[in-house]
C-alpha cells in the first residue's frame, strides 16, 4: 500500500477524536440496547435482536461505504454515516414513544450504517502515515476511543429519564454526539482517491483472499470481535438477573470499553517490538484470562475485571488484524478488500449478537464463556499456523 513519507499527526489527532464520538455512539447503545430490547420485546429472548440488527446494519453497508469512500473519499464518506446516525437516533426516539420494537430494531440498523463508515477511520490513519508509523497510526486511532468509553455510558446514566419516555433522551443526545462528530470530519484531510483506487483493479478477491497473510488477519478481527460482542452485549442482561441494576452495568462497560482503545496508546510501539503475530497471540491470552475471571464468579467485580480483560485483548487482536491486513493488499484493491474484511467482521458480530440474548436467557453466563474457549484456540491455530509459514517459508507468507 503506498503511504506519505511524512505522518500526519494533525489529520491523525482529527481522526481520533471522531473515533471518540464513534464509540461514544458505539458503548452508549452497548449499555442500553439490550434493556431497550428488553423493555419492548414481545418475548424477552429477542432482547438482544436490536444489537442483532445493529450488526445487521454495519454489516450490509461496509462494502457500499467502502466503495463509496472510493469514489467520494474518505472525509465526504465519514460525513455521510454521520447524517445517517442522526437519522436513525430520530428513528429510535419515535420507535420508543410508540413503544414499537420492531421500529426500534430498524432504527438499530440504520445506526448500525454509522459504524461501517466509522470503522474506516482505522484505515484513513494508515493512509496519512509513513510506513514506519503505520502500525502506530492505528493504534492511536483506536485509542481515540477511550474519551468515548467514558463520556458513553456516563452520559447515558443522566439522559435516560430526562424525558418521560426512558431512554428516548438518550438517542437525542446520541444524535447530538453526531452533529458534532460532522464537525470534526469537516477539517478531515486524507488523500483524494487516485485513479487506480476509483477503477477498483487488481487482482481478484478470492486471489487475495488465498494469502495467508489474509485468511489470518481476517480471522483474528473477525473472532476476535465476535467473542468479545458475544460477552459484551450479553453482560448487561447477565447482571440484570445477578441483582445489578443499569448503573452498574454503565459502569462496567465503561471499563470495558477503555480496556478496548486505551492500550491504543501502546499496541503500535508493541507491534513494533514483538511484532504483530505475537501481540495477536497475547490478545487470544487475555481474552482467555477474560473468560476465567468470568467463570470464577458472578460479582460485581468479577464482571468489572473481566470485561476491562475482554476489552484489552479484543485490541490486541483487532490491532494486530488490521496492521496485518495493509500487508494484505495493493492500493487499487484496497476498497474491496477492506470492504470484505469489515463484512465478515461484521457477519460474525452478527451471528454472536443473535446467539447471545438467547445463549444467556437459555444456557447462562457460564455456558457462554465456556463455548468461546474454542473459537479462541482457531485464532491461536492460525497465527502459529502464519509464525511458521514465516520462518520456514518466508517468500509465501
Amino acid at each position: 500500500m503506498s503511504a506519505p513519507a511524512k505522518t500526519d499527526r494533525r489529520t491523525l489527532a482529527l481522526l481520533a477524536a471522531c473515533q471518540a464520538l464513534l464509540l461514544t455512539n458505539s458503548s452508549s447503545l452497548i449499555s442500553m440496547q439490550a434493556l431497550v430490547g428488553y423493555q419492548l420485546a414481545p418475548a424477552k429472548t429477542l432482547a438482544t435482536l436490536g444489537a442483532t440488527t445493529y450488526v445487521i446494519g454495519s454489516a450490509i453497508a461496509t462494502m457500499p461505504a467502502s466503495h463509496w469512500m472510493a469514489r467520494v473519499g474518505r472525509r465526504t464518506g465519514f460525513m455521510t454515516g454521520a447524517l445517517v446516525n442522526v437519522a436513525g437516533c430520530a428513528l429510535a426516539v419515535l420507535a420508543l414513544y410508540l413503544g414499537s420494537f420492531w421500529l426500534f430494531c430498524a432504527a438499530s440498523a440504520v445506526i448500525g450504517i454509522y459504524n461501517a463508515f466509522g470503522l474506516q477511520y482505522r484505515f484513513a490513519a494508515a493512509e496519512v502515515a509513513a510506513p514506519a508509523d503505520r502500525a502506530k497510526a492505528i493504534s492511536w486511532v483506536l485509542a481515540g476511543g477511550i474519551a468515548g468509553g467514558v463520556i458513553g455510558p456516563t452520559s447515558m446514566r443522566y439522559a435516560k429519564d430526562a424525558l418521560e419516555i426512558p431512554y428516548a433522551g438518550s438517542f437525542i443526545v446520541l444524535a447530538a454526539y453526531a452533529l458534532v462528530a460532522l464537525a470534526v470530519q469537516s477539517f478531515v484531510r486524507v488523500p483524494p482517491p487516485t485513479h487506480e483506487e476509483r477503477s477498483g483493479g487488481g487482482r481478484p478477491i478470492a486471489e487475495i483472499a488465498r494469502q495467508p497473510v489474509f485468511v489470518v488477519a481476517v480471522l483474528s478481527a473477525a473472532l476476535g470481535y465476535g467473542i468479545m460482542n458475544l460477552l459484551m452485549v450479553a453482560t448487561p442482561l447477565a447482571m440484570d438477573f445477578c441483582g445489578f441494576g443499569f448503573g452498574f452495568a454503565a459502569i462496567v462497560i465503561q471499563w470495558h470499553v477503555i480496556g478496548m482503545f486505551a492500550p491504543g496508546l501502546v499496541t503500535g510501539s508493541l507491534i513494533q517490538r514483538f511484532g504483530v503475530l505475537g501481540v495477536i497471540g497475547a490478545g487470544v491470552v487475555i481474552m482467555l484470562a477474560c473468560i476465567a475471571v468470568a467463570l470464577s464468579g458472578t460479582t460485581f467485580t468479577h464482571f468489572l475485571v473481566a470485561l476491562a480483560l475482554l476489552g484489552i485483548g479484543w485490541n490486541f487482536m483487532y490491532t494486530g488484524g488490521t496492521a496485518l491486513l495493509t500487508e494484505a493488499y495493493a492500493p487499487a484493491e484496497k476498497a474491496r478488500v477492506q470492504g470484505v474484511n469489515d463484512f465478515v467482521v461484521f457477519a460474525t458480530m452478527g451471528v454472536s449478537s443473535a446467539s447471545s440474548g438467547a445463549l444467556v436467557s437459555a444456557a447462562g453466563w457460564e455456558i457462554m464463556n465456556i463455548a468461546s474457549i474454542p473459537v479462541l484456540a482457531v485464532v491461536a491455530g492460525a497465527v502459529g499456523w502464519l509464525a511458521w509459514r514465516r520462518r520456514t517459508q518466508p517468500a509465501l507468507s
